[in-house]
């Protein structure tokens, strides 16, 4: 543990240069005590560290002093920035000790390279905070050709072309300029701009991509965490959509989920079942989703849908009643 983080230690006066035992001290989660300590530890082993007096002081490495970690290739070492990106870092607690692999990685990357690495890491963003809760369990099928077309434009920062299937429509293609890439439970979206408008493509609609050569108009810097709830609000804003109240069988549950664009709210019922609360694209769509469960769900609410699927039933009632017997 402490050879973890001596390494840490060397590792942060690397990258960032003249540090406070304080500073360090906050970023290894130890006492400023066990910072001086570890410092002298370092410089009893032959580390060149020393101590800066007067007011802008603190403790440095002398200037060429390195540590090395091979075997990392760039496409690795980005895949663990992502990693550590967004709200990763707190998965599991392991926090400290991911920030510190962070740190591993970033002096791993030849001197031009890592402020590219850093900066592409940001156009990534797994598992953000949401409403949206899981719509099915079933991960997103991308085509590994596309999903490589895909993320290069992204990190270089090219127009991407897209042969796109929107839902209910012919397939298109169109021009984009990619912003980030965005996983939320086992779904993976393109957040891009379109001709200035703000648009989000859903990857395993992508049938076919292409990256080209034109820059991508798009800001230099992003906060992809603040464009996704951004949008995600809107998204469930704006429209005819319908949210409904609903208790269900937990058996159909995941065939609930997959007709539904979003879920906010899931708790157990009194009887064992589920109670959800599912938005739909329209009302329509909300009716013929639970119809096809039939008497394995129940819309609470609206009092429109309930009494929408009361009709539905009562029809069915009425010419199976007429119905000649066999």
């Amino acid at each position: 543990m402490r050879a973890d983080r001596l390494v840490s230690l060397v590792l942060l006066l690397r990258q960032r240069g003249r540090l406070t035992a304080e500073a360090l001290a906050r970023e290894l989660e130890v006492s400023t005590r066990t910072v001086l300590r570890d410092i002298e530890a370092l410089s009893a082993a032959g580390v060149p560290v020393y101590a800066e007096r007067g007011r802008h002081g603190g403790f440095a490495l002398l200037p060429g002093f390195r540590t090395e970690l091979t075997g990392l290739n760039h496409d690795e070492a980005l895949a663990l920035l992502t990693a550590g990106s967004g709200r990763g870092e707190q998965a599991f607690g392991l926090g400290s000790a991911l920030a510190s692999a962070m740190r591993k990685v970033v002096d791993a990357l030849p001197e031009g390279h890592r402020a590219t690495a850093s900066d592409a890491a940001r156009r990534f963003l797994v598992e953000p905070e949401t409403d949206l809760l899981a719509r099915r369990s079933v991960t997103d099928d991308v085509p590994r050709a596309t999903m490589v077309e895909v993320r290069r434009a992204v990190l270089a920062g090219h127009k991407l072309r897209i042969h796109y299937a929107a839902a209910d429509q012919a397939p298109q293609w169109r021009t984009v300029d990619p912003i980030g890439l965005v996983t939320v439970r086992d779904r993976a979206y393109l957040l891009a701009t379109r001709a200035g408008a703000d648009r989000t493509y859903r990857l395993s609609r992508v049938l076919a991509a292409e990256e080209l050569p034109e820059a991508a108009e798009r800001p230099g810097r992003v906060d992809l965490d603040r464009i996704w709830r951004e949008r995600s609000a809107r998204f469930l804003a704006n429209g005819d959509h319908l949210t409904a109240l609903v208790r269900v069988d937990p058996a159909r549950r995941e065939e609930l989920l997959d007709t539904a664009l979003a879920v906010r709210a899931e708790e157990p019922d009194e009887d064992g079942r589920v109670r959800l609360e599912v938005t739909f694209q329209d009302a329509r769509h909300a009716e013929w989703a639970l119809w096809q469960l039939g008497a394995d769900a129940e819309a609470l609410a609206p009092p429109s849908l309930r009494t929408a699927l009361l009709g539905r039933a009562a029809a069915l009632v009425t010419r199976y009643a007429d119905a000649p017997a066999g």
